[in-house]
């Protein structure tokens, strides 16, 4: 099996740096598990390491797509796939970056195949979500699918649609086949979780934004607006980007559509503390420490050669770096 390190968090509580650190300390390179991160010319609003940044450890994965493309779980496992077998066939430990859990989760445990789908089905759907609005479609698929919904944003239009569209072109919901799937797991993975109490998260979440206003999101926005790129684009249609389309609209305040990006931000870090709950880590950094499973300490993972030490100098407060052991 190919190990693999993944650093996960919800957003911002510092991975990017951490992976930074990480990649450099064990000479290997780091694969982006951001959904957003993918498009080409969304960088203000996505948080998306700078080009700097990108010149002291080469990231794979971030900027693939146009804003008018879309891209979901399967793609990223094919790509990161292919990624981390030329990694590994370098004697590099791959490291996998990212809070979109979903992405993380179908590399490590996994893919369903499902037949081809009707296309009536979609753009049914696609129909009755601009007739109907987002609300409706959920509440349907609270009904078909309630574990799938429950995991869910019901203001996620594209998983909702996916969730619908399995659900009634298989006859069994989405859900279900993830738990039928037969698991092949290729990789031996040490998952670090990065877990910053809510309170200083929801800080740096409001901090962050001021400072993507100042850097210029609303040009980025423009920006793309002026090239042809439509609202309901997968691009502009990702958080932080369409909460502040009714201002360019002249529809809402600036400050009106701040309070509901910086909100819309909150309640998805909240929604990934809920995911990562549900998860497994070998090793979870918090101000207050850091956590290692006895499976660990015990050396049950030798494909890692590496200890881990704690530098409080480093912000964000508690920062992991690691060494090969002496020999």
């Amino acid at each position: 099996m190919i190990p693999v390190i993944t650093i996960e968090g919800a957003t911002a509580s510092g991975k990017s740096a951490l992976a930074i650190a990480l990649a450099e300390a064990l000479n290997t390179e780091i694969i982006s598990a951001d959904s957003r991160q993918v498009y080409r010319y969304m960088d203000i609003g996505t948080a998306k390491i700078t080009k700097e940044e990108q010149k002291r450890v080469k990231h794979h994965l971030i900027d693939i797509i146009n804003p008018n493309e879309s891209y979901n779980a399967g793609a990223f496992v094919k790509d990161a796939s292919i990624i981390i077998e030329k990694l590994y066939s370098e004697g590099k430990i791959p490291l996998i970056c990212g809070g979109t859990g979903l992405y993380v989760k179908s590399l490590l445990k996994g893919l369903f195949s499902l037949p081809p789908l009707p296309k009536e089905i979609r753009q049914n759907l696609k129909q009755r979500l601009e007739k109907e609005g987002p609300a409706v479609l959920y509440a349907e698929l609270l009904k078909l699918d309630p574990l799938f919904a429950d995991k869910i944003s019901e203001n996620d239009t594209q998983r909702i649609l996916r969730g619908l569209e399995v659900a009634l072109g298989t006859g069994i919901p989405l859900s279900e086949h993830w738990q039928k799937q037969q698991l092949s797991c290729k990789y031996n993975a040490f998952r670090i979780l990065i877990d910053i109490p809510r309170p200083e998260l929801y800080k740096r979440i409001n901090l962050r934004m001021e400072k993507m206003l100042a850097q210029g999101l609303l040009d980025e926005i423009e920006k793309l607006l002026a090239w042809g790129y439509e609202e309901n684009s997968p691009g502009l249609n990702c958080l932080g980007y369409k909460e502040f389309l009714p201002y360019l609209q002249k529809k809402a305040e600036l400050k009106d559509c701040v309070l509901m990006a910086t909100q819309h931000q909150r309640n998805y870090a909240k929604r990934q503390i809920t995911w990562y709950r549900k998860c497994s880590f070998d090793l979870v950094i918090s101000p207050s420490g850091i956590t290692m499973p006895p499976s660990f300490k015990n050396n049950r993972k030798n494909d890692f050669p590496v200890v881990f030490w704690v530098d409080k100098a480093i912000n964000p407060p508690v920062f992991l770096i690691c060494q090969p052991p002496p020999l």
